[in-house]
């Protein structure tokens, strides 16, 4: 394939620790014993959807100052707005009650330049082409406006009226708007 990830591949020694998914499962143990149920209903709070890219880099909640409950969070790589994003959004709507969107690419993402090559390594690979698009872009802000334009002539979403669109700096942690 033509990506390389940003870090160092794992030592021998990590090789060696427990799997990451039994860690979470021991985690979730840890976790459970403390939690209690708050009651909450699926609808969100805040009445907003956010769809962001699944770069690990992101911290949301944090970023954008949001509590569980508070909304509802879609991701996927680049933060694209697909037709499983439409879904999402669509059932975060009319069946949960949103009513805003907001858009979060963010710098330093991955699939900035990714060309359709990788789907066609990807198909000589394993000998089946993917039925989706890589959704790559080479302007960011450019790949934010056309997010939004999907969102606001999208049928399926009845509220289209508050969509508004930004960049993530990694390096800073500020939001920048895209009109």
């Amino acid at each position: 394939m033509t990506v390389t990830p940003d870090r160092p591949t794992p030592s021998a020694a990590a090789d060696t620790a427990p799997a990451i998914i039994d860690r979470f499962v021991a985690a979730n143990r840890d976790y459970a014993v403390t939690f209690r149920d708050g009651g909450m209903d699926a609808r969100p709070v805040q009445r907003i959807a956010v769809v962001a890219c699944m770069d690990a880099r992101l911290d949301l909640f944090a970023a954008l100052g949001l509590e569980l409950g508070d909304a509802h969070v879609i991701r996927n790589a680049g933060g694209v707005v697909t037709d499983d994003t439409i879904r999402s959004l669509t059932i975060s709507q009319r069946a949960l009650g949103t009513r805003s969107i907001a858009l979060i690419h963010h710098t330093g993402c991955g699939l900035l330049g990714l060309t359709e090559d990788f789907r066609r390594e990807l198909e000589l690979e394993v000998g089946q082409r993917p039925q989706w698009a890589v959704e790559s872009f080479v302007d960011l802000d450019g790949d934010v406006r056309q997010s939004m334009q999907r969102v606001r002539t999208s049928p399926f979403l009845l509220h289209t009226d508050d969509v508004r669109g930004f960049v993530f700096d990694v390096h800073t942690g500020l939001l920048r708007e895209i009109s």
